[in-house]
C-alpha cells in the first residue's frame, strides 16, 4: 500500500507539473496574441493582378510576396467601396460609408480640394482612437483623403490628429495628375464640358440683351449689362486662377498640423515616407504602436525615384509598384532588426482596384492590372473591389495559407480593436468581423453572409454566401455603361458614374455565381439557374433588413461640402506668395535601391 501511495504521489506531482507548464504556455501565448504592434500598409489604386503572390509573373514584388509566404492570403478580400474616400472611411471605422455620410448622392464621390468643408465626422470612432486609448502610439504616414477643416483654415476638425493619430506626415487630400507638372489634368476635360453650356448661355444672353437694347425693343440699363459682364468675367477669372494654381493650393505635405512643403515635391518621396515609418518603429520598440503607412503609389500622377525609374517591364507604373515593394521590404527589415516580427501584425491591401482608364497623354498605360476580374476603380464589378489582402504574424496566424472566403477591409477594425483588448463600440453597428478565427484556422467560414456594394450612396450590388453552400451569389441592380461599349471601363469620362444616363438598371437584377464565374461573364437566368427567384427573394429580404439599419446622417460629400471655400484654404506663406514653402529637410535624402 505504501509503495502504491508513493507511486500515486509521483504521478500527481508529474500531473501538477504538466498542468502548471500548460498554464504557463497558455499565458505566454495569450500575451503573445494580444496587444501586438500593428502595421497597416495600404496601396492606392493597386490591381490585385499586379502582385506576384496573386499571379503576376512580370512585376517584381518579392517583399510583398514574402508577406503571403509567411502569412495568409485572402482571395476574396473586398473593399467597402470602389473609390478612395468612402473606402478609407469604411476601413478606419469598420462601417459602410453610407452610415457616416461618406458616400455621395452627387456625381463626385471623393474630396477634390484641401479647402472643402466635408470630412470624416468627429462622431465616428476609428480604430486609431480606440488603440490610442489602450496606450498605443499611433501614426499615419502618407495619404489621408478624409477632409481637414470645417469652419476655418486651422480648426483641423477632420484632420488625422483629430481621429486618434498622435503623428501625421503626409497629404490630406490625394495625389492628382495636376500635382505633377507635365502629367496633364484630372479636371480639364470635366471643367471644359461643364463650362461650355453656361458660357454659351451667358454669351447668348448678353449679346441678345445688347441687340434688344440697340434696336430699341427693350430698355436695358447699361449698368445692368456692365454688371452681368463684370460678374461673368470675374467668375471665369477666379476659376482660371484656381486651376492654374491648383498644385500650390491642394498638393502639399504636412507634419502634424504644419504644412512643410507646398507644393509637394516628388523627389525621393517614397524614401521620405519610408524613413518616417522606419523612425516611428525605432521610437517604439518597447511599447505597442499602430502604424498606418498609406502609400501614394500607384495613384496618378505616377512617379518613381531614379533608382527605380525605367527598371520594370511595365513602364512608369511598374517602376512605381516595384518602388513600393522596396518600401515594404524596408519595413519588414526594421522589424527584424528590432526583433519585433513575432510581436507585429502586418496587413497589406489596396483601397480599391486598379484604375483601368488611366492612360497618359502620350498613350502609356498608367493604370494597373485587375487580373481576370472585370472593370476597375469606381465600379462594383470584381475588378473594382476585389483587392489584395495579406496578413502576417509569425507564430500566431497560419503561414502560407489561402482563405477563399468573402472578407472585407472593414474587418480590420474589429480585428485589431479586439487584439488591443479595447471595447468595440456598442452604440452603433459595426459591419466588419474579427478575422482572427479565420486566420488561425479555428473556423473555415466567413461571418459575412451578405456584403452590400454601394456606388457612391446608391446600393449597386449584393453578395450572398449561404452557410450551406460553396456558391457566392452576386446580384447587380444597375451596371455602368462602358464607353466605348466594347471596352472594360468608362474611358470617355475617366471614371464610371452611378446614376442617370451613365447606368443601365436591371429588372430582374443580373445574377452571377462567383464561385463558378468569377469573371462575371455570363449572367444567370431562370432557365440556367433553377433557384433564380429564390436567390433574388433572399437577397431582397437582406436588402430590406440592411436598409432598415441605416439612419439619416449629414452628407459629407454634398456639393456644399465638396466645393472650394477660400476661407478654408491652408497656406504656409500667403496667397500672394502662391502658398510656397519648403521646410522638409529630407528632400536630399539618399535614395533606396532595388534588390
Amino acid at each position: 500500500v505504501f509503495h502504491l501511495f508513493l507511486h500515486t504521489r509521483k504521478k500527481m506531482r508529474l500531473l501538477l507539473f504538466l498542468i502548471i507548464c500548460q498554464c504557463t504556455i497558455n499565458s505566454v501565448n495569450t500575451h503573445h496574441a494580444s496587444n501586438p504592434n500593428v502595421i497597416l500598409l495600404m496601396a492606392d489604386d493597386l490591381g490585385i493582378g499586379d502582385l506576384g503572390c496573386y499571379g503576376n509573373r512580370t512585376l517584381r514584388t518579392p517583399n510583398i510576396d514574402k508577406l503571403a509566404e509567411e502569412g495568409v492570403t485572402l482571395t476574396q478580400h473586398i473593399a467597402a467601396s470602389p473609390l478612395c474616400t468612402p473606402s478609407r472611411a469604411a476601413f478606419l471605422t469598420g462601417r459602410y460609408p453610407i452610415r457616416s455620410g461618406m458616400a455621395a448622392f452627387s456625381r463626385v464621390g471623393v474630396f477634390l480640394f484641401s479647402a472643402s468643408s466635408g470630412g470624416l465626422p468627429s462622431e465616428e470612432i476609428t480604430f486609431s482612437k480606440l488603440l490610442k486609448q489602450r496606450g498605443y502610439a499611433t501614426a499615419l504616414i502618407g495619404k489621408w483623403h478624409l477632409g481637414m477643416n470645417c469652419e476655418s483654415s486651422n480648426d483641423f476638425c477632420h484632420h488625422p490628429l483629430s481621429h486618434g493619430f498622435d503623428y501625421f506626415y503626409g497629404l490630406t487630400v490625394t495625389n492628382f495628375r495636376d500635382c505633377k507638372p507635365g502629367q496633364g489634368s484630372v479636371f480639364l476635360k470635366g471643367v471644359q464640358k461643364s463650362l461650355v453650356i453656361p458660357i454659351q448661355i451667358a454669351g447668348i444672353t448678353l449679346v441678345s440683351l445688347a441687340i434688344v437694347q440697340y434696336i430699341g425693343l427693350l430698355k436695358v440699363p447699361f449698368q445692368a449689362l456692365a454688371y452681368c459682364l463684370l460678374i461673368t468675367a470675374i467668375s471665369l477669372a477666379v476659376l482660371i486662377l484656381f486651376f492654374y494654381h491648383f498644385r500650390h493650393l491642394n498638393c502639399f505635405l504636412m507634419r502634424d498640423h504644419q504644412i512643410i512643403q507646398q507644393p509637394l515635391s516628388y523627389e525621393n518621396l517614397t524614401q521620405r515616407l519610408t524613413k518616417e515609418a522606419v523612425q516611428l518603429i525605432g521610437r517604439n520598440t518597447d511599447a505597442p504602436f499602430l502604424l498606418v503607412l498609406s502609400y501614394l503609389h500607384v495613384h496618378t500622377a505616377l512617379y518613381a525615384s531614379e533608382s527605380f525609374r525605367g527598371k520594370s517591364k511595365h513602364g512608369l507604373y511598374g517602376d512605381a509598384v516595384e518602388e513600393m515593394d522596396w518600401s515594404v521590404g524596408q519595413i519588414l527589415d526594421v522589424l527584424e532588426k528590432y526583433n519585433l516580427s513575432n510581436k507585429t501584425l502586418v496587413y497589406f491591401t489596396s483601397d480599391q482596384g486598379a484604375h483601368v482608364e488611366e492612360i497618359s497623354s502620350s498613350g502609356e498605360v498608367h493604370g494597373g492590372y485587375n487580373g481576370i476580374y472585370k472593370g476597375g476603380k469606381s465600379m462594383n464589378w470584381e475588378g473594382g473591389i476585389r483587392v489584395p489582402g495579406l496578413l502576417r504574424w509569425p507564430g500566431v496566424i497560419q503561414a502560407g495559407a489561402y482563405i477563399d472566403e468573402p472578407t472585407s477591409n472593414m474587418d480590420i477594425f474589429p480585428t485589431i480593436v479586439k487584439l488591443a483588448k479595447a471595447q468595440l463600440p456598442s452604440d452603433r453597428i459595426i459591419d466588419g468581423h474579427d478575422l482572427m478565427p479565420l486566420l488561425q484556422g479555428k473556423v473555415t467560414r466567413s461571418k459575412h453572409e451578405f456584403l452590400f456594394h454601394y456606388c457612391n450612396a446608391y446600393l449597386n450590388a449584393v453578395r450572398w454566401h449561404p452557410g450551406n453552400s460553396e456558391s457566392v451569389w452576386k446580384v447587380f441592380f444597375f451596371t455602368p455603361n462602358f464607353s466605348p461599349e466594347d471596352s472594360n471601363g468608362c474611358y470617355d469620362s475617366h471614371v464610371c458614374f452611378c446614376h442617370g444616363g451613365f447606368i443601365t438598371r436591371h429588372d430582374p437584377p443580373l445574377l452571377f455565381d462567383l464561385s463558378r464565374d468569377p469573371e462575371e461573364k455570363v449572367p444567370l437566368t431562370p432557365e440556367t439557374e433553377s433557384h433564380f427567384y429564390e436567390i433574388l427573394r433572399v437577397i431582397h429580404l437582406a436588402v430590406d433588413n440592411h436598409t432598415r439599419s441605416l439612419h439619416a446622417v449629414p452628407d459629407q460629400l454634398s456639393w456644399n461640402n465638396l466645393l472650394w471655400k477660400p476661407w478654408l484654404q491652408p497656406c504656409c506663406s500667403s496667397l500672394f506668395q502662391s502658398c510656397y514653402c519648403d521646410y522638409d529637410s529630407e528632400g536630399s535624402l539618399s535614395e533606396g535601391h532595388p534588390g
